[in-house]
């Protein structure tokens, strides 16, 4: 008997550890790969995927996802994030959608140094996973300001110097943002010269390119060049086609893409599933107008026979360019020096100017709102059979192409929190442009491909457990161009690094995000 005491005594006394920290069960498990659907269960230990099948064991928390599908969380490959994500670390806009993953740095805009921007995220502690690119438009401002030149072979070199560092620190490859300035200003042969950079630490090359509207062909052409002759993977990046007599272009864009694969070169692209674009309203005047800053620019407006140039290029732009047509299509999303405009098209603003809402008076309007501030707008000019050649390309990813919002603040475009649950409810389940399993390669395996990010995108024994569990029957995107700020439904659970920060649609709190380094990180 005293026996028996003591071996219950020893056994009261044991610390009890359980098979899983995570157990899935009864879900329909769509593992990123392309491949259909299989029922399984899925184990989670610490922040890794340790069991994927038909499972028995104990677990501190089991979700029964009977009815709901298990995937991948999904990385979003091109955000503005960074514009908010010290003010909502908790990220809920995004994961809400079934994100786990950000990438920033962006249109040749990013942080410096990246080193010291990673520490900052890392200290913060952020829900999502983080990673960013080094900027060939921050970059070049750094060396150079927003001088419309070719740089001098001392400029150059200090331009190598800080990628090459920035590749050091972890930066994914190179972005660019040939369309803004100063990027607009860079030859070829100069991002080439800053793309071999990151193509020697292993990183890539993704792009918005020079042009989306009538040089199109030009442009993909540029972008996929850039890649051929400094050795490393291309990205087109938000690949769109601006302007309704452009419409129709996306065929021969992906032509052009099959071609450089087919001759052994990596061209990808990703794309946003909305009809509409959200820029500066500075993406009506002419880059060369913008050289040297605003103030530089302001000068030349009030300069009656350069004021004339610029216009006649404004209206050029919004009758076959990103005003697709008509004033009306030019939405202002911020305008944080009068919140009144927001959420007004440019054709409202000039009718309250009492003027026409014609092109040639709209862009006396768009002088006017740079001269008190500028603003950030919506812009209505893309087709929806575009958006839809480019989803069926095999190399599209799915990316939001959105900033971190704070709940509430602006007229902004939907797609930060509505991106991933649209493609499923109304490019899947509504229209079958592709299967769900197709669907949920682009948003996971696909970019994590891409990206040259390890052991993610997968629901795979080993990966890291960043997962997202969803009712493919109710999933969809609430938020509007009218009305933005909704969150998307149909997302149950969320596990970033092993940990449920979405439980029954709510954020947990949890900030389990990790950055994510690139291939060249010393």
């Amino acid at each position: 008997m005293r026996s028996f005491f003591i071996l219950l005594l020893f056994l009261v006394g044991c610390t009890y550890e359980p098979e899983y920290d995570v157990l899935i069960i009864n879900g329909k498990v769509v593992d990123g790969s392309g491949r259909d659907p299989i029922f399984a269960s899925v184990g989670v230990k610490n922040d890794k995927i340790i069991n994927v099948g038909d499972l028995k064991g104990s677990a501190l928390k089991i979700i029964n996802a009977k009815g709901l599908i298990v995937s991948p969380g999904f990385i979003d490959m091109h955000t503005h994030a960074v514009r908010g994500i010290f003010d909502v670390p908790t990220a809920e806009a995004f994961l809400f959608q079934g994100v786990t993953t950000l990438t920033d740095g962006n249109d040749g805009s990013s942080p410096l140094p990246i080193g010291e921007h990673y520490e900052k995220i890392s200290s913060t502690k952020i829900s999502p996973n983080w990673a960013v690119f080094v900027g060939q438009g921050t970059v070049r401002r750094e060396v150079m300001g927003l001088e419309n030149r070719a740089p001098t072979t001392q400029e150059l070199e200090q331009m190598i110097s800080i990628v090459d560092q920035a590749m050091k620190d972890g930066a994914l490859g190179l972005s660019s943002g040939l369309f803004y300035v100063p990027g607009s200003f860079s030859t070829k042969n100069e991002v080439v010269e800053l793309a071999k950079v990151a193509s020697k630490y292993g990183g890539i090359y993704i792009s918005h390119m020079r042009d989306e509207a009538a040089l199109i062909i030009e442009s993909v052409n540029e972008t996929i060049d850039i890649g051929k002759l400094a050795e490393l993977p291309a990205v087109i990046t938000h690949h769109k086609v601006i302007g309704k007599s452009n419409w129709g272009l996306s065929k021969e864009t992906l032509k052009l893409v099959d071609a450089a694969v087919n001759e052994g070169f990596d061209v990808y692209l990703d794309q946003y599933p909305y009809t509409a674009s959200q820029t500066s309203l500075r993406a009506l005047i002419p880059q060369w107008a913008q050289a040297g800053g605003r103030e530089m620019l302001l000068q030349r407006i009030e300069d009656s026979e350069i004021r004339a140039k610029i216009k006649e290029e404004i209206i050029e732009r919004i009758l076959f360019d990103r005003g697709g047509g008509d004033p009306k299509n030019v939405v202002i999303s911020e305008a944080k020096w009068d919140t009144s405009l927001e959420g007004k098209n440019l054709a409202e603003i000039t009718i309250s100017y009492g003027l026409e809402p014609s092109a040639e008076n709209a862009a006396e309007t768009v002088f006017k709102i740079y001269k008190q501030g500028n603003a950030r707008a919506v812009f209505h000019a893309i087709s929806d059979e575009d958006v839809k050649n480019i989803m069926r390309h095999p190399r599209a990813s799915i990316a939001s192409d959105g900033p971190m919002m704070i709940f509430g603040e602006g007229k902004p475009h939907p797609r930060s929190y509505g991106t991933y649950p649209r493609v499923l409810a109304k490019y899947v389940r509504e229209q079958n442009i592709i299967s769900l399993p197709e669907a949920i390669r682009k948003m996971t395996s696909l970019p994590a491909k891409v990206l040259s990010i390890k052991e993610r995108g997968l629901i795979k024994e080993g990966y890291y457990a960043d997962i997202v569990i969803f009712n493919e029957k109710t999933i969809s995107d609430n938020a509007t161009f009218q009305n933005p700020h909704q969150y998307s439904n149909g997302v149950e659970f969320v596990l970033v690094n092993g940990i449920v920060v979405v439980e029954g649609g709510n954020h947990t709190g949890a900030k389990p995000g990790k950055v994510l380094h690139g291939p060249g990180y010393k």
